[in-house]
């Protein structure tokens, strides 16, 4: 990846420009939405420019990563960071001492082990359930018609709050055929408001096609290569 600090702010400008204006289409405003920048592969000097300018929602992919780079990124203080990336049990206890939101919860097994975790260290994590909403072998997440279950035995896990729903949508040359699969996340997330309240979070969207999420309803899109350049 190219080092071009000075290539960010005019980046960044241009995205939440066009984030406002789908906002907008939405009858939504550019407040509504949160951009997290996705720093897989990122260099902290970067991320740094990145917070200058007035990110403060980081995703990382791995937890392995993150533990290298987050020494290097002390003082941060108000930088909130998400694990975006899927989670193996075995890396729990990592993942809640560098993450303040674990996007990607997808298995009963996962949420028990984070929840058995999060009580050893004496913290609450904030979680969102990643959702299947693609037929592809590839995709990650929870299918849908197992949400209903999983939701029944959340009372199991008081350590984690879980604020709403992510998912990935498939790659398609016109984003905004990736709308169907936004739309049913939204749709997934307002049959649960029993555990979500009015205003659960969506997080949907990335570089390619977070307009057409926006305009779906997305609160929280994850946004890269189009903030920090392609990825080598």
């Amino acid at each position: 990846m190219s080092f071009d600090l000075a290539a960010l702010s005019p980046r960044l400008t241009s995205l939440l420009e066009r984030v406002e204006k789908a906002a907008r289409r939405s009858g939504r405003s550019l407040t509504d939405i949160t951009f997290l920048a996705v720093v897989k592969t990122v260099v902290p000097p970067l991320i740094r420019e990145a917070h200058r300018l007035g990110v403060r929602h980081f995703g990382e992919n791995r937890v392995q990563e993150a533990a290298v780079k987050r020494p290097e990124l002390a003082g941060l203080e108000d930088a909130v960071w998400h694990l975006i990336g899927p989670l193996q049990t075995n890396k729990a206890r990592k993942a809640i001492d560098l993450f303040d939101v674990v996007q990607t919860v997808d298995s009963e097994r996962l949420a028990d082990t984070l929840d058995r975790e999060a009580e050893k260290a004496g913290k609450s994590l904030r979680c969102l359930v990643e959702v299947k909403t693609s037929p592809e072998a590839a995709k990650h997440g929870l299918p849908p018609e197992d949400l209903e279950r999983f939701f029944e035995g959340r009372t199991r896990w008081p350590r984690l709050r879980f604020e709403g729903l992510m998912t990935v949508a498939p790659y398609f040359e016109d984003p905004s055929g990736a709308r169907p699969f936004f739309a049913r996340l939204r749709e997934l997330a307002e049959e649960r408001r029993n555990v979500f309240g009015d205003r659960p979070v969506l997080s949907m969207g990335m570089s390619h096609d977070f307009e057409a999420a926006v305009e779906e309803g997305a609160t929280l899109i994850r946004v890269g290569n189009a903030l920090f350049g392609d990825r080598p």
